[in-house]
């Protein structure tokens, strides 16, 4: 349990880390007058050593100034959101842009909401991404499982909105074509009428009601297999700009690591983990909170909205774990709770 002195310290080493991308010390703090840390500068060092050893900050091999963990950004996040000390001052843009966007009556709510979540990119360099109610509450109607040769398979899927898509999967040598063939059977029956976006949800209830853990082991594989035959079905469906902005990052500076990470974009990992994500309000999702390998140093932020036809989507945005959490998530929310009006 932090003690308040520490919960502002913390929070004045965030967001003085966000701004300068340098590890943050004593000094710093105590000059700047905005964090309003009327402690000497030996007090400020102890507690700093205190969070580090409690692990919400870390002591680089460069400076004697700390940085925050995962799990400090975190904890800012959870404190802002509780005490609703988020706020959108002195951005580069702020709500007016967007209501200007909403407002305008030549748009239709598709082009409105690209726009809105285009600003963001603007002005952030953030990659944005809007996933549209379509890929997110197409309803499964239908299953097969055709059998081409040796392992080799086609899963087919149908949906209530009339997309018709299939995925070529291996067979695994421990289940036989008609052993999977039994096992696309009961999922028909079990998955009629399941959003695609929550297939994971509804498997791993009938895996637990079900006496089918034999075939755990081929549950991702198949899961899989799903999840991006359903993102080929939605590609026409979700807009992502911005994402060649991360470069602009130092944190991003290593070659390797920004094109593992555009081509996790690119081949739709990114959409995919969105998709998959079956939390209904705001989601932060910090660091190693990302399942990607290539977004360990990634913030992925995502907000619901409704269309104002009952349909649901979503809007996302990542970023550095060194993101402006107090300007974007009340930015997401406020164009999230916008669209309606369009």
């Amino acid at each position: 349990m932090l003690t308040n002195r520490q919960k502002l310290i913390l929070k004045a080493i965030v967001e003085e880390y966000v701004k300068t991308n340098e590890p943050v010390g004593s000094k710093t703090l105590i000059e700047r007058p905005e964090f309003m840390l009327n402690y000497s500068s030996a007090t400020i060092r102890n507690e700093m050593m205190e969070l580090e050893e409690m692990g919400y900050l870390l002591k680089t091999h460069t400076s004697s100034g700390r940085i925050p963990s995962d799990e400090g950004y975190r904890f800012y996040v959870k404190e802002a959101l509780y005490e609703k000390e988020f706020n959108n001052e002195d951005y580069e843009f702020n709500f007016p842009d967007v209501d200007e966007i909403i407002e305008h009556n030549m748009l239709s709510r598709e082009q409105a909401i690209k726009e809105s979540v285009s600003l963001i990119s603007k002005f952030t360099n953030y990659t944005s991404i809007v996933m549209g109610p379509s890929a997110l509450n197409a309803r499964i109607r239908k299953l097969q499982f055709v059998s081409i040769s040796g392992r080799y398979a086609v899963v087919l899927m149908v949906t209530d909105k009339g997309d018709v898509e299939s995925k070529k999967i291996i067979v695994p040598e421990t289940l036989s074509p008609s052993e999977i063939e039994k096992i696309i059977n009961f999922l028909n029956e079990a998955l009629y009428d399941c959003p695609i976006s929550k297939i994971d949800e509804r498997m791993k209830e009938i895996i637990k009601n079900n006496n089918i853990r034999d075939f755990i082991s081929y549950y991702d594989e198949l899961i899989g297999a799903f999840i991006e035959t359903f993102t080929k079905m939605a590609k026409d469906d979700y807009f992502l700009t911005g994402q060649n902005k991360l470069i602009n990052f130092p944190e991003f500076q290593d070659l390797e690591k920004i094109q593992d990470l555009m081509l996790a974009i690119e081949n739709q990992e990114v959409t995919n983990a969105i998709v998959k994500e079956m939390n209904t309000g705001l989601s932060v999702k910090i660091g190693n909170d990302n399942t990607i390998q290539c977004m360990k140093d990634c913030s992925v932020i995502t907000v619901p909205y409704e269309d104002g036809n009952g349909n649901y989507g979503k809007i996302a945005v990542i970023g550095p774990t060194r993101m402006e959490y107090n300007k974007i998530i009340p930015l997401l929310e406020y164009i999230a709770n916008s669209i309606k009006k369009i």
